[in-house]
């Protein structure tokens, strides 16, 4: 014979804890409000019966009755996949744990739908304030929240049609720091591979890039020009067709880490690889040689909480932007001179 049919699972509630232990509804809750009052052997009482149960109490919703501001603070990310993503939450999170604050991290893979609608979610479940790694270009829908006093920053791109604060890199410097290696290797056939047409930081980069090009009188730079290599399989596939030319670039420059590392697999096996300098440093780009534009995307999750946390201590005033150095890195790739036959 069949037994009875299995029940479906249910959270224990605040009126089976107090049933266990004996006490009333009122007590119960006064025990997980650590309200006075009740003494230390009835509250003992109660949290026993409260681990029996597996009862958890709901601290939002106690933080939200009470007034109180919510202990979470949300972060929004392209892709939690990418190394660069990570170290940024992990700064975000050791910088606000120290405040007594917990981060929720969501990933857009960078659509600018699915950020909306995840910033949205977050700020419905009352985080106290927002870290935003944006891939969209209309912030707009924000401002309501920001009129309430919701402390936002954006970290590694600025917004451009809403005033809020923000930590973003030297990107101008670092591509030009680059340039200039190559062309002191005598380099004059210069690749950029970039990112996504739309992203702040491409454009940022690529500008500046025209801008070292063009100072040096290289007129036909355009032809070298590449974008859309997001992942690492469209950078490998960029950089065979850049190298499948004609008249092939000597020397590449890379938007980010994952362009990078698929440059490098479209490089491997060549007995005369071009010049290779890539934005971002990654695991193991120092084994390989890899000469980088470096940063510290610890740094910047943690100067962006800094941001957060200053506007939750009510320090209110001009919106701030934070600018963030970058170093070159050598390590040979990028101090290939260039050969006598190219």
């Amino acid at each position: 014979m069949s037994g009875p049919a299995p029940t479906e699972p249910s959270r224990p509630t605040l009126r089976q804890v107090a049933d266990l232990s004996g006490v009333s509804l009122k007590t119960a809750s006064r025990v997980f409000n650590e309200e006075q009052y009740v003494a230390p052997e009835t509250a003992a009482r109660v949290r026993a019966a409260a681990a029996q149960l597996g009862f958890r109490p709901n601290t939002i919703a106690r933080e939200l009755r009470a007034g109180a501001r919510s202990a979470l603070v949300g972060l929004i990310i392209g892709d939690v996949a990418n190394p660069f993503y990570a170290r940024i939450a992990r700064g975000a999170e050791r910088r606000l744990r120290d405040a007594g604050l917990r981060l929720i991290t969501a990933s857009t893979e960078e659509d600018p739908a699915l950020e909306r609608a995840l910033v949205s979610d977050l700020l419905e479940r009352r985080v106290s304030a927002m870290l935003i790694v944006t891939c969209g270009s209309d912030h707009g829908y924000l401002q309501p929240e920001r009129n309430l006093g919701t402390p936002l920053a954006f970290l590694d791109r600025a917004p451009q049609d809403i005033d809020a604060d923000s930590v973003v890199l030297d990107n101008h410097a670092g591509v030009t720091d680059a340039v200039r290696q190559l062309l002191d290797r005598g380099h004059r056939r210069i690749a950029f591979v970039g990112d996504l047409s739309r992203l702040p930081t491409h454009l940022e980069r690529v500008a500046a890039f025209e801008q070292a090009v063009t100072e040096a009188g290289i007129a036909d730079w355009r032809r070298y020009m590449r974008d859309g290599a997001h992942e690492t399989d469209s950078a490998e596939a960029e950089v065979r067709a850049l190298l499948s030319l004609p008249i092939p670039p000597t020397a590449l420059v890379t938007a980010n880490n994952r362009i990078t590392i698929g440059a490098l697999r479209a490089l491997r096996g060549s007995t005369q690889p071009p010049a290779l300098i890539g934005f971002d440093d990654f695991d193991l780009a120092d084994l390989l040689g890899v000469t980088v534009i470096a940063h510290d995307p610890e740094q910047m999750g943690q100067l962006g909480a800094e941001l957060l946390l200053d506007r939750l201590a009510g320090r209110w005033g001009p919106t701030r932007r934070v600018l963030m150095p970058t170093r070159l890195l050598p390590r040979g790739s990028g101090e290939r001179e260039l050969a006598v036959t190219a």
